[in-house]
C-alpha cells in the first residue's frame, strides 16, 4: 500500500484547501487525510492550542500508521510551524516533512502587530467574513479562491494563533528533524524572510521557490506546487 500523505492547513482555513491535492494524490492512489485545525473547519468554535492543535496531528499520524507506512506530513503556514514541532517531537514517525509558506521566525513585533490589526477587524459587523472573502477572490485564482473559503472561515482563532506561534522555535527545532524536509515558499511570500536560515538549520532539506506564486502557493500556483511535493514523497518513502 501506498504510504499515506497527511495535509494540514492554515490560519482561517480549513481542510478543503487541499482539494486539489487530494484530487492528484488520489488518482495515483495515494491516501490523503487532510485534517482541520482546532477552531477551523469542521472544529469551529473550538478554542486553538498549539497542544491540542498537535494532538490532531498525532491522531492522523496514528491512524496512517496502520497500513503498515510511514506517512508524509505536508504542513502550509501555520500547518507548516506545527508540522515541524510535531516532527521533532516525535522522530522516526514520519517518511519525511514539506513545509510550506512558513519560512519565518515568529516575532513579538510582527505577531503583536498582526494581533491589534485582527482585533479591529473583528469589531466589524461580520468580524471581517467579507473583507477575508474579497481578498481571497482577489488574490486566488479559481477554483482555488472557492477551495480556500469552502470549509468556512475561522473568525475567532487569530489571537489565540498568534501568540501560540511565539512560543514556538522553528530554527532550533528544524536542527532536530533527521528526515527529509523539503521547503516550498511562493516568490512573492511576505513569510519567507528566513528561508536560507530555515535551509541552513536542517540536516537534510531542499528549498524550492515557486515563480509568480503569493503566500498561497498551494493554490494560486497548484500544479507548480503538487509536482514538488510529489517529488518529495517518491524520495522520502522510498527511503524510509
Amino acid at each position: 500500500m501506498s504510504a499515506p500523505v497527511i495535509l494540514v492547513h492554515g490560519l482561517r482555513t480549513s481542510a478543503t484547501l487541499w482539494r486539489h491535492q487530494e484530487e492528484h494524490l488520489g488518482r495515483l492512489g495515494i491516501p490523503t487525510d487532510a485534517i482541520d485545525l482546532p477552531g477551523h473547519g469542521s472544529r469551529l468554535g473550538e478554542r486553538f492550542s498549539v497542544d491540542s492543535a498537535l494532538q490532531g496531528i498525532d491522531d492522523a499520524v496514528t491512524a496512517a500508521e496502520a497500513s503498515g507506512t510511514k506517512p508524509y506530513l505536508v504542513g502550509f503556514s501555520l500547518g507548516g510551524y506545527l508540522a515541524i514541532e510535531w516532527v521533532a517531537r516525535n522522530p522516526g514517525r514520519v517518511a519525511g516533512l514539506l513545509a510550506a509558506a512558513c519560512a519565518t521566525v515568529p516575532h513579538p513585533v510582527i505577531m503583536h502587530g498582526w494581533r491589534a490589526i485582527s482585533r479591529v477587524i473583528g469589531t466589524f459587523p461580520d468580524r471581517g467574513r467579507a473583507l477575508n472573502d474579497l481578498t481571497v477572490r482577489l488574490f486566488v485564482p479559481q477554483p482555488g479562491a472557492t477551495d480556500v473559503i469552502a470549509g468556512g472561515v475561522a473568525l475567532d482563532v487569530m489571537d489565540d494563533v498568534l501568540q501560540s506561534l511565539l512560543a514556538l522555535r522553528p530554527l532550533e527545532r528544524l536542527a532536530e528533524i533527521d528526515v527529509p524536509v523539503l521547503f516550498v515558499n511562493g516568490r512573492f511570500d511576505h513569510v519567507r524572510a528566513h528561508a536560507g536560515r530555515y535551509l541552513a538549520a536542517t540536516r537534510d532539506a531542499r528549498l524550492i521557490t515557486v515563480p509568480g506564486a503569493s503566500h498561497m502557493v498551494s493554490v494560486v500556483r497548484p500544479h507548480a506546487f503538487t509536482d514538488p511535493l510529489m517529488e518529495g514523497y517518491r524520495d522520502a518513502t522510498s527511503a524510509a
